[in-house]
């Protein structure tokens, strides 16, 4: 629903920030024979399910999320007002009515110069393979936190190069700005390829991810800046759409998702205040409660390697096709994506 076109940013999910979406997709095992000599099965968990030929369009949102836009509804918008991506109060299009917002531009009628910083500040294409100790320690200082400041986003350089770097990454999408007196980075966007399949159509589009702002400057107005410099770098390869996520409500989500924790080591959990116990609940029950076994409960699981990506490909993209907007994945994105990787440098 949203462009990434018209000078800035617009998205399919209306967003600031937030964790990569593909990540949610990640899974370090698949069903398969205990041996799999010559051979790789799909699961037939799917097998008799009815595939959706057309999705419900009713059935977008949960309770919590229609309530929050209709709140922010009559909330004024600044920057996203001007952006080419329909308003929280507008009606939602029918399935057939859906497309771009915008038509797509040529290239050549891009705008080809930068957005101008302030004075003392400068644009920065970063480059992985030297700057990522940077980068690391820019979001780990400045990143997503709570709201009273206690716990941050702390993703490990190897999280990052594995995020930013799939099939396709392209170095200028890697957009940072830097002090001209001392070069220190303090605010980044990045942009990697993602073709996403809206109801029955494909698109090429972008995810937008990793928007930071160092605290100090955080009433510099860069937030935008930095969204309209990814877009316009983004718009010169000839792409004009783009999706994100975001925790708040910004005009105007298409899509929401519901996260589920499970909690792996209660007792540092509660020890640092990320989480409490319920009344009824002692610490000695909820490391019982959530002790893992020893072994997987499902028999003849074990670690996704290389030789099952084909069959992991047909899984996936059969399970996606129950959605109307999804990821569309080929086998080098499940080869970059989905196999279990080790632990790395952070």
């Amino acid at each position: 629903r949203g462009d990434c076109g018209g000078g800035a940013a617009s998205s399919a999910a209306a967003a600031a920030h937030g964790d990569n979406p593909l990540a949610a997709l990640m899974s370090d095992y698949f069903v398969a024979p205990p041996t799999a000599p010559t051979k790789c099965f799909v699961s037939d968990e799917f097998a008799g399910v009815k595939m959706p030929t057309r999705w419900d369009e009713n059935d977008v949102f949960d309770a919590d999320t229609k309530r929050k836009i209709e709140q922010r509804s009559t909330k004024t918008f600044d920057f996203w007002s001007n952006q080419p991506m329909p308003k929280l109060s507008d009606p939602d299009p029918s399935i057939e009515q859906s497309g771009v917002i915008e038509p797509n531009k040529d290239v050549a009628d891009v705008r080809q110069q930068p957005y101008a910083l302030a004075a003392e500040l400068e644009w920065s294409l970063l480059d992985l393979d030297t700057d990522i100790d940077e980068l690391y320690t820019m979001l780990k200082k400045n990143y997503v936190e709570d709201d009273d400041h206690m716990f941050r986003f702390d993703y490990s350089v190897d999280f990052l190069i594995w995020a930013l770097k799939p099939p396709g990454w392209r170095k200028e999408w890697h957009l940072g700005v830097r002090v001209k007196a001392n070069k220190k980075l303090v605010a980044f966007i990045s942009a990697i390829p993602v073709n996403c399949r809206v109801y029955d159509k494909k698109y090429p589009m972008v995810e937008i991810n990793f928007l930071n702002v160092h605290k100090k400057l955080r009433q510099k107005n860069l937030a935008p800046l930095l969204i309209q410099e990814i877009t316009r770098l983004v718009n010169l390869t000839g792409t004009f759409q783009a999706v994100y996520t975001a925790g708040a409500v910004l005009p105007k989500p298409i899509a929401s998702a519901r996260y589920w924790h499970r909690s792996l080591n209660p007792k540092k959990l509660t020890e640092v205040n990320f989480s409490r116990l319920g009344q009824r609940m002692t610490l000695a029950r909820a490391i019982k409660l959530y002790k893992l076994p020893d072994r997987p409960a499902l028999r003849n699981v074990r670690p996704m390697s290389d030789f099952d990506v084909g069959a992991v490909s047909q899984l996936l993209t059969t399970y996606l096709h129950r959605f109307g907007l999804a990821v569309d994945f080929d086998d080098n994105d499940v080869r970059h994506w989905l196999p279990p990787r080790g632990g790395g440098r952070s």
